[in-house]
């Protein structure tokens, strides 16, 4: 799990180094105070840690192998720390000569000291007290995200793999963090008992980074997911990250976010109802005002520019309903409307503003047949 950690780690800072099999080293010095001080910067690492199920040792000391050492000896000082965590080869020696600390390591004489264990030995010394630079080849967070978990036992109900998936996309999170980036849709792949694979994929309105959002689009793709097979692992894949700049809120209200907030409850409704369930209205350039209109994508507009030439309801009848003309009282009109001849929905209608009992109706007459089309707010 080390290069997953490390992806997610670039977002406190881009000076992260691995250390096989077991250790990250990261620079912090320069991310200090934007994250609140040491404390802080320790506390939030160890939180995320904890949110992807992973536990860590953690220690800070000027040099990157003090740090290292440090941690494996439970953040004692560097002179206590047992020698065994320089994870030497010559313990057996250092315990026959009734050596059991760094810092008594550091006593012995340094060239009695490397004639036995080896110029290696103190050159590590050297690095840990800084005497000697250790440059390190930093990690580069990938450009597409791909994680994957073994579930400790098969699960058979699709809303129980959430807690397993929150801990790849806190991962997901991080990379995107480090890269100042979101996505618009991930994927969660599915490997079931009998060995055959499913995805469950998610969509986004907008772009987004944060790990909350994503589970919140999942748990309603789950809720709606009924698995055919037990599964036994999962994974995240995410991949065309898209450039996602904080922002910064305006002094009459921030109009960014609540467009992100209108954003956030349409894929909400995208992911609960179904993509095709969710669309757009945009008008059409028809007379007839049933086909005045078209389906579009959220946020989408039809550029189609058209002036409807009289009045028309707010409230239009997915089908028109006969009226006795009796119970009409007719206020403006008629309005002649006579198209469709082209596609075979030929319409020759007169329309009028009525009265209809204690509402305002739109109506029309066509074949010596009255219909009421809709109501006025």
């Amino acid at each position: 799990m080390l290069e997953p950690i490390a992806a997610w780690a670039c977002q406190f800072t881009p000076k992260v180094a691995l250390e096989p099999p077991d250790a990250l080293l990261v620079e912090v010095e320069g991310s200090l105070r934007y994250f609140g001080g040491e404390p802080a910067l320790l506390a939030s690492l160890e939180g995320g840690l904890a949110e992807m199920g992973a536990q860590a040792a953690f220690a800070t000391a000027p040099t990157p192998r003090a740090a290292l050492w440090r941690a494996r000896g439970g953040g004692l000082p560097l002179t206590e720390l047992p020698v065994a965590v320089m994870r030497a080869e010559h313990d057996d020696f250092f315990r026959g000569i009734g050596v059991a600390t760094v810092g008594e390591v550091l006593e012995l004489p340094r060239d009695g000291l490397a004639g036995r264990c080896g110029q290696r030995l103190v050159d590590e010394l050297d690095r840990a007290l800084g005497r000697v630079p250790e440059p390190r080849a930093f990690f580069s967070p990938p450009e597409r995200f791909a994680a994957g978990l073994e579930l400790p036992a098969e699960v058979s109900h699709a809303e129980a793999l959430l807690f397993a998936a929150r801990r790849l996309l806190v991962q997901l999170e991080g990379l995107l963090a480090a890269r100042q980036a979101g996505v618009r849709a991930f994927v969660l792949g599915l490997e079931h008992g009998d060995g055959t694979r499913s995805e469950i994929r998610v969509q986004l309105a907008s772009p987004a980074r944060e790990a909350e959002r994503f589970c919140e689009l999942l748990r309603e793709k789950l809720g709606a997911t009924r698995l055919t097979q037990p599964v036994r692992s999962i994974g995240v894949q995410a991949a065309d990250f898209t450039p996602l700049v904080g922002r910064s809120a305006g002094l009459f209200g921030d109009s960014a976010a609540e467009a992100e907030d209108w954003a956030r409850l349409l894929e909400r409704l995208q992911a609960r109802l179904g993509r095709e369930a969710v669309h757009g209205v945009s008008p059409f350039p028809d007379h007839r005002p049933e086909y005045a209109w078209r389906r579009v994508d959220p946020g989408d507009w039809d550029p189609h520019e058209f002036v409807q030439p009289g009045p028309r309801p707010a409230w239009l009848l997915e089908k028109a309903t006969k009226v006795d003309e009796a119970k009409l009282d007719l206020i403006a009109g008629p309005e002649r409307i006579a198209c469709g001849w082209w596609d075979g929905d030929e319409a020759r209608r007169d329309y009028f503003v009525a009265g209809y009992g204690a509402s305002l109706a739109w109506v029309y007459r066509e074949d010596g047949q009255w219909y009421v089309h809709g109501f006025f707010a």
